[in-house]
This record gives C-alpha cells, sequence and structure tokens, in this order.
C-alpha cells in the first residue's frame, strides 16, 4: 500500500512538469507549422556575443530561407546551404570552404534550423517572458539532451500573434559564453530560386576552395 501511495504521489506531481512540456511543444510545432507555410523568409538581425557574460561584440546581418536551404550574410561572412553542401566564404581570407554540415554545426550558424531539428535531442518548457521590445511573447527554453552536443540551452521568443520570432539565445556548454540573436526585419512569400543557394564561383573567381568533405 505505502508504495502504491508513493507511485501515485510521484505520478501526480509530474503532472505539471509534462502539461509544461507539452505546452511548449505546442508552442513549437505552431512556430515550425507558421515558418513552413511562409515560403521563401528573409530575415534581418542585430547579433550580441558575449564571453563569460560579458559583452565581447556585436555584428548584423541577413539569412534567406527557403525550407532547409539557407545563405546567411554578415559583413566577415558568407555562407550558402543547400539542403546537403555548405559552402562558408570568409572576406579577410578570400577563402571557401566546403562541408556537408552536421545537424549541430548547422543550428551552430543557421539557429533557424532548430525549426525543424527541435524534436530529437532536446527537452523544452515554457520560459516567463511575456513581454519582448514591447511585443507579446510565447517564450520556449529548449535544453539539451546530449552532452556531446557544443550547445546546451536555447531560449526562444516568438511573437504571440504571429509565431514569428523576435529573439534567440544559444549558450555554449560549460561555459558563460552565449550569443543573442534580435530580429529586426521579416518578410515572408519571398520567391527564391534553388541557385540562391549554391555558391557561385564567377562571383568569386580568385576565392581559394578549400574542400573539406
Amino acid at each position: 500500500m505505502k508504495t502504491y501511495i508513493v507511485t501515485i504521489l510521484l505520478a501526480f506531481l509530474s503532472f505539471p512538469a509534462i502539461a509544461q512540456q507539452q505546452q511548449a511543444k505546442a508552442v513549437l510545432d505552431k512556430t515550425a507549422e507558421t515558418f513552413r507555410k511562409a515560403g521563401g523568409v528573409q530575415i534581418m538581425f542585430d547579433v550580441k556575443s558575449y564571453t563569460n557574460g560579458q559583452l565581447e561584440g556585436t555584428s548584423g546581418g541577413e539569412i534567406r530561407l527557403k525550407g532547409e536551404k539557407f545563405v546567411l550574410k554578415t559583413p566577415e561572412a558568407s555562407t550558402w546551404f543547400d539542403g546537403k553542401t555548405q559552402w562558408s566564404y570568409m572576406e579577410s581570407s578570400e577563402e571557401v570552404n566546403v562541408t556537408n554540415p552536421t545537424p549541430e554545426e548547422l543550428r551552430s550558424i543557421n539557429p533557424y534550423t532548430l525549426l525543424y531539428m527541435y524534436q530529437q535531442g532536446f527537452t523544452y518548457q515554457l520560459g516567463a517572458a511575456t513581454q519582448y521590445a514591447g511585443k507579446k511573447v510565447k517564450e520556449v527554453i529548449l535544453t539539451s539532451t546530449d552532452s556531446r552536443q557544443d550547445l546546451s540551452r536555447i531560449v526562444l521568443k516568438v511573437a504571440q500573434d504571429t509565431y514569428q520570432p523576435v529573439f534567440i539565445q544559444l549558450q555554449q556548454r560549460g561555459t558563460k559564453n552565449y550569443s543573442e540573436i534580435v530580429v529586426i526585419g521579416y518578410r515572408t512569400g519571398q520567391n527564391y530560386t534553388d541557385k540562391e543557394f549554391v555558391f557561385d564561383r564567377s562571383k568569386y573567381p580568385d576565392a581559394e576552395i578549400i574542400d573539406l568533405r
């Protein structure tokens, strides 16, 4: 009888956590569905990098997405991904590294991959934030279940009315290093061809190609 009571008590105590997990998943599912239905998406963003909790630097850029494909441009580099192959061009060295990235490597470059990869390798719960930059938001905290991953925690804030991401924080495992991405522009229904997500050699004739596949 004592064992039976303990089992019921533990199950009862777990209900809030299970319910919160389901609610967080519902937010992620809705965000992913909205993203998939948006067609081509153009996002302008600012990013802040922190080392040991101290601001290390700021930057900005633009990312264009079509399903799993993307092209990311910042002042320092440009990256193209066609769903399999990735080309990363460094402005300073005029080098292009060609790779077939892992899901984790993709998340570190393009955090929007979490919108179709979150169902594996993470637990999630609702966060406390209800407002961000004057907007009503829903906050989800994703925690990695794989200790081998570089990212241990992701905080995602989406607009309550549109389910479009407005803020993403990426926490590196075992450190106080993290990045914060703030969305400053978001356009949907963009008509992108598949060619836009492949490195165009003719536009970078002097670049050195380094194939790391």
